[in-house]
């Protein structure tokens, strides 16, 4: 904590409210952060914490309120206001342009001319290489933004506030997306960050990389802060219970089981990925009933082509995926779920939801063609509602309107509507990719004990996550993927996070 200017408060936030409707996200909070400070701002999925930065932003305004920016009071009426006043902020979800160059998203905007309307594009490029160095945020300027790993995107929109002068980093839930290394390379940039005389505010419910990187914490319980504490001072227990407002466990319980038979079969499987290049290349693997078989690997492995080909958006080139012995190989989606296979997608936005419609209609994307929501065509909307009402409350969905957009749900809440379809149909082989990403301490337990539950009552689970504390938990047996192949298969009482990691990594692996 040597970095901190405790006489310099850069943010104070006073008796921030902010309602919408009848519904109130911030209730009261106070928030004061020093100069040079890592300050993690802690909650539950909608407890209001990504609200609480929106605001210091510009991107809304408070119902009532006040900010001090530098100990000068401030209306941020726009980003552009906050921008000015040396606030940036990197989204959850990233605003980058795919076709795009990291250099030309980090100058959109803010373009350098050579006069005549002539981009500078090498004087754009020298900037962002300095920046890079200076913060040990090393990319390459001229890859295209569609050809990088997602920890490189998350560097490029740091790196774009810092090119507009950001001296307030706002990191929203940082490390939802990315992989254990990737993880530990933020830390460092962070650290390296407020080094240099940045501070930085991250929103995370991820209480280890709290105790790892924050100085301070502030906790929010459903819209009212609960405390601001000295992060060495606090357990990861305290942390937890301070956030939910009650224990929480933090090991899966577990009973053994044998598992039955062989309920889906993948057999030597090629997929191509979107270059044309082979990324799954002759895997194979077996899913019994009655276990949750986790699937371990660092990210561009070819968990996302695998995934797509076992629910039918991506064409397998060749071999078999066998489901209770029928071949189910290249058949459309709505055929794959028909044979019983539910998949909790790995992007929410893109993959699970459709954000412009209602939760309600969300929940019934499935099933919508079958009774009780439709008869002879038409839509049932009382059966609608009451199953959408059922299961908000299931799922403790907040806030708990079955008529809100599923866009306007925070991250969290977006994915427990996913969990709430794909688990009510009552699949026999749920694919569960980043069940998790995104979730606080409590709805993780829940998705865990749902998990085991599914197992427990003679479902198959395949679970890819790129947590491996997870995938070490919750697994019974665990598949290590590296290079488009399953490399080895161990028992899930036998394994070592030493050992899984290296598999990960491709060592001892022959790479051919």
């Amino acid at each position: 904590m040597s970095n901190i200017d405790y006489n310099t408060r850069v943010v104070e936030m006073k008796n921030i409210t902010k309602k919408f409707g009848d519904f109130t996200a911030n209730d009261n909070i106070d928030l004061t952060v020093h100069k040079g400070e890592i300050h993690a701002l802690l909650g539950e999925n909608g407890a209001g914490k990504t609200t609480l930065m929106n605001i210091l932003y510009g991107l809304y305004q408070p119902t009532s309120g006040e900010i001090f920016i530098n100990g000068q009071k401030v209306q941020v009426t726009n980003p552009n206001v906050a921008i000015g006043l040396g606030i940036g902020m990197v989204h959850q979800h990233f605003m980058l342009i795919d076709p795009f160059t990291v250099t030309q998203n980090i100058m959109l905007g803010m373009e350098e001319s050579k006069g005549l309307g002539i981009l500078d594009l090498d004087k754009a490029t020298k900037k962002v290489e300095e920046l890079s160095k200076k913060y040990g945020l090393y990319v390459d300027p001229n890859a295209y933004i569609q050809d990088i790993s997602v920890g490189m995107q998350q560097r490029v929109e740091i790196l774009k506030a810092l090119y507009r002068g950001a001296d307030i980093l706002i990191l929203d839930e940082p490390t939802a997306v990315l992989t254990p290394q990737e993880i530990e390379e933020l830390m460092v940039i962070m650290r390296s960050l407020t080094d240099q005389g940045k501070t930085v505010i991250i929103i995370t419910h991820k209480l280890k990389e709290i105790k790892q990187v924050a100085d301070y914490c502030t906790i929010i319980r459903r819209g009212k802060k609960i405390d601001t504490v000295k992060v060495e001072d606090v357990s990861e227990e305290e942390l937890a219970s301070m956030m939910v407002g009650r224990n929480v466990s933090f090991k899966v319980d577990k009973a053994h089981k044998e598992p039955g038979e062989v309920v889906l079969e993948i057999d030597n499987l090629y997929v191509k990925d979107n270059r044309g290049l082979d990324a799954v290349k002759g895997l194979s693997l077996q899913l019994r009933k009655g276990e949750v078989l986790g699937i371990a690997g660092v990210d561009g492995n070819g968990q996302k082509e695998l995934l797509e080909a076992l629910t039918g958006l991506r064409k397998a080139e060749s071999g078999r995926i066998l489901m209770k012995g029928k071949d189910i190989t290249n058949l459309s989606p709505r055929e794959i779920i028909d044979s019983g296979i539910n998949n909790i997608p790995e992007d929410r936005q893109k993959r699970g939801l459709v954000l412009d419609f209602t939760v309600a209609e969300n929940l019934i994307l499935e099933n919508y063609h079958k009774k009780p929501f439709s008869n002879k065509g038409r839509l049932n909307h009382k059966a609608i509602d009451d199953f959408a009402s059922e299961s908000i409350e299931k799922f403790d969905v907040r806030p708990r309107n079955i008529r809100q957009l599923a866009g306007a749900l925070s991250g969290g809440n977006q994915q427990k509507v996913i969990l709430a379809r794909e688990i009510t149909n009552d699949p026999d082989v749920l694919i569960a990719a980043q069940p998790t990403r995104g979730l606080d301490v409590g709805a993780i337990e829940y998705v865990h004990k749902y998990l085991i539950n599914q197992r427990d009552n003679d479902k198959a689970v395949l679970l890819i996550s790129f947590e491996l504390d997870e995938i070490m938990d919750v697994s019974d047996r665990i598949a290590v993927i590296y290079n488009g192949k399953i490399v080895d298969v161990i028992d899930a009482k036998d394994a070592d996070e030493k050992t899984i990691g290296l598999l990960m990594a491709g060592g001892g692996v022959d790479n051919e």
